[in-house]
């Protein structure tokens, strides 16, 4: 795999372009009887990646279908704003998306600080709302928060987490891993990701034994405190849910010291190859879930959707890129389905359940799984970092029996069943 530079810096690709700060609305598109589709996300700051890589996902889902003669005669049409990765911007935009824009439909690209701040708008204002990056199982899980019309199009962290348990267990029970750090940032999806990880690593592992812990806050500008608390306490193994710029800044400060040249790292976020790509000195044999690789899944499909993401954006796709490019696949057939109609109920009734040919799923299909609203069936594996293309390797996955029982059981003790 080759990430396409585009003539795109590798430090461009994730701080964004300058001036990515909108005082309005970005309209790709528009045509007459245009149905417009609303998005807002980060598109400035060190993850405007996460942004920018949603928003050219769904321009090039919107091209191939508007190309098709869109959906009865109805072109579709993105307007996005920026949320600064604010959770009360993101849900002032989210407002003046469908009151003012006449947005009909929401994806709803934000980092899960921002994501649950969405996920309360429209339980007031009823459109059918695609999560489309958050992770925090706690969204679609717990049946407390569940609004009708809101479904997440994303993975989920406890699936990742039953993965990476098996995944770091075995590794750590072969090389006697048994004295864990974590590194995560101090936020729901970093608590949530790192409880779950550790949770399902320790039910394989019961040798494995935390003994201690830090928090550097969202897009931390230095990690120096933290690298050096790791290295004073001397752990074997460090898992992070650092994810984004975050992470590559994290990993570059890590080199300087050496940390993990003997110490296992495990993450859950630096399988994205923009970031693999962005950082200057790969080291070879780091962990990481898979994210999205052109490689993995084998298929034509999977080929042409590297392909034609990466001639638009100069680099190869992101997680969140895989993640709307699918949502966009599940509104269109929720729309063909209605007959145009974009009612948030009658779409919701659509999606519930609904079995989507995807070149990006584990058997050629993603499931919106009914009861919680959520995908299933995508790809949950972990590898290892190689320095140079396609920078994973390895991909051990995990079946989906096996995560959706540990999942139940999970859910159960959470009181979510």
């Amino acid at each position: 795999m080759t990430a396409k530079s585009g003539g795109v810096g590798r430090r461009a690709v994730l701080a964004g372009a300058a001036g990515a700060a909108l005082a309005r609305p970005h309209i790709a598109g528009a045509q007459a009887k245009a149905l417009r589709v609303g998005m807002p996300t980060i598109l400035s700051g060190r993850v405007a990646i996460l942004g920018t890589s949603s928003r050219t996902a769904v321009q090039l889902a919107f091209r191939q279908i508007n190309d098709a003669g869109g959906i009865g005669g109805r072109t579709l049409e993105l307007v996005d704003r920026d949320s600064k990765g604010r959770p009360d911007e993101a849900a002032k935009v989210t407002r003046d998306l469908i009151n003012n824009d006449g947005c009909e439909i929401i994806i709803d690209a934000e980092a899960s600080s921002g994501a649950f701040a969405v996920h309360e708008v429209i339980r007031d204002l009823p459109v059918l709302c695609l999560h489309t990056c958050s992770e925090t199982s706690s969204l679609s899980a717990d049946p407390k928060l569940r609004v009708k019309t809101a479904f997440r199009c994303a993975r989920q962290g406890v699936h990742d987490a039953v993965a990476g348990g098996t995944y770091a267990s075995g590794i750590s029970k072969a090389k006697g891993l048994k004295r864990w750090m974590t590194c995560s940032p101090d936020y729901a999806y970093g608590r949530d990701n790192t409880a779950e990880f550790l949770e399902f690593a320790k039910l394989f592992d019961p040798a494995i034994e935390l003994v201690d812990q830090v928090w550097p806050k969202l897009f931390a500008p230095d990690y120096t405190e933290n690298l050096t608390k790791i290295l004073q306490t001397k752990p074997q193994a460090v898992y992070s849910a650092l994810w984004g710029g975050d992470l590559v800044a994290f990993i570059e400060q890590s080199n300087l010291y050496r940390a993990f040249t003997n110490v296992g790292f495990f993450s859950g976020g630096l399988g994205d190859p923009p970031v693999l790509s962005a950082i200057k000195q790969l080291p070879p044999g780091l962990n990481t879930a898979y994210r999205y690789n052109r490689l993995y899944p084998s298929s034509p499909g999977n080929t042409a959707f590297a392909d034609g993401f990466s001639k638009m954006a100069g680099h190869d796709p992101t997680n969140w890129a895989w993640q709307n490019f699918v949502a966009v696949g599940f509104i269109a057939e929720a729309l063909r389905r209605t007959g145009g109609k974009t009612d948030g109920a009658a779409l919701a009734g659509e999606l519930k359940g609904l079995k989507l040919a995807s070149p990006l799923g584990v058997d050629g299909a993603i499931t919106m799984r009914e009861a919680d609203q959520t995908i299933i069936g995508y790809p949950v594996a972990w590898g290892r970092t190689v320095p140079k293309a396609p920078f994973v390797e390895d991909f051990a996955p995990v079946e989906w029996g096996k995560i959706l029982e540990l999942e139940a059981q999970w859910k159960s003790g959470k009181g979510y069943a």
